[in-house]
C-alpha cells in the first residue's frame, strides 16, 4: 500500500504499524527515543505505536530530535 511519509509517497507492506515504520526509517534505539510520530495531524503516543496500523493514503511524519545550540 502507499502512504505519504514526510511529504514523499512511499510503498509499505499492508498492516504496517507505526512501530514497524519507525524501525525501518529511524536511526534510533529500539524504543524510538528521540522520535515523534504524527499520523494525519495527530501525534501518536509511543505507547500506541505497536497497535496503530497505517491505512492506504495516510500522511505520516516521523521527526527526530536534534541536539545543538
Amino acid at each position: 500500500m502507499k502512504i505519504v511519509l514526510n511529504g514523499s509517497e512511499r510503498e509499505v507492506p499492508d498492516a504496517v504499524t507505526v512501530a514497524d515504520l519507525v524501525g525501518a526509517v529511524s536511526e534510533t534505539d529500539a524504543e524510538g527515543r528521540g522520535v515523534a510520530v504524527a499520523v494525519g495531524a495527530e501525534v501518536v503516543p509511543r505507547s500506541q505505536w505497536g497497535a496503530r496500523e497505517l491505512a492506504e493514503g495516510e500522511h505520516v511524519e516521523v521527526l527526530g530530535a536534534i541536539q545543538g545550540g
